[in-house]
This record gives structure tokens, sequence and C-alpha cells, in this order.
């Protein structure tokens, strides 16, 4: 079974200022990698579009993957990671530690050009994939 890869909203923004369809790109990597994605990574990639047809079409690829719930365990372990990290002085933006819980619990990698997620423990975060 291929490995889990939760994209972070910088790859899908960065691709669309690039005139690149994330979509396709990582359909590129399909044999290697299954792709999940959860909510704050579908609202903070869609809110941003302003075609309503670009809008839907995301929305439309964004379904068929494999979504990841935000659910009560989630959200201790976002509160976890949260604690610990400000109490080491590494303060991470809510919905970075959302998606990074949200992919520990899924034993997915982060796939980011974020730096800041390489400061939370055990997560693997992807730079590029290859």
């Amino acid at each position: 079974m291929a490995s889990l890869v939760l994209p972070d909203s910088n790859f899908y923004i960065d691709c669309a200022r690039a005139g690149r369809d994330p979509f396709q790109m990582l359909g590129a990597f399909a044999h290697d990698w299954e792709f999940a994605t959860c909510g704050v990574v579908v609202t903070e990639v869609c809110r941003g579009r302003s075609d309503p047809f670009v809008l839907q079409r995301f929305r439309e690829r964004f379904a068929v993957m494999i979504y990841l719930p935000t659910t009560h365990h989630v959200w201790e372990r976002t509160l976890n990671l949260a604690w610990t990290l400000d109490r080491r002085g590494s303060v991470l933006q809510m919905p970075d530690l959302i998606i990074a819980a949200s992919a520990l619990i899924s034993n997915a990698a982060v796939l980011t050009r974020d730096a800041a997620f390489h400061r939370i423990p055990s997560l693997t975060v992807l730079d590029q994939l290859t």
C-alpha cells in the first residue's frame, strides 16, 4: 500500500499561483503515494479561489481525496502540540497545528514548504514528492 501524504495549503496555493494544476501534479505521484486532505486545508485553499468555476473544480477534486476528519482526538493532539511547543518557545499558527495533528494521528506525512512543520516532533515532513 502506498504511503499517506497530507499536502499543506501552501502546496495548492503555490501551484495555482504558478498556473499549475496541483491535483494533476499529485496525480503524477499516485502510483507511489495516497493523498489526503482535511477541513483546514480545504478551507484555506478554497477561500482564495475567486472564480466560482475554479472553486467548484477544487471542491470536486478535494471531495474524492481521503478525508481526515477533525475529531475530538485531533483536537486533543492539537492542544498537546500547542502546549508543548509553546513551552519550548516555538509558537505555531493554529491551522498548522491542526494539520500536523491530523497527519500524526493518521500516520501521514505533510507535504509543505512551511519550515514551521519541521519543529513538530515525530512529524514526517516532505518538501517535495520524489
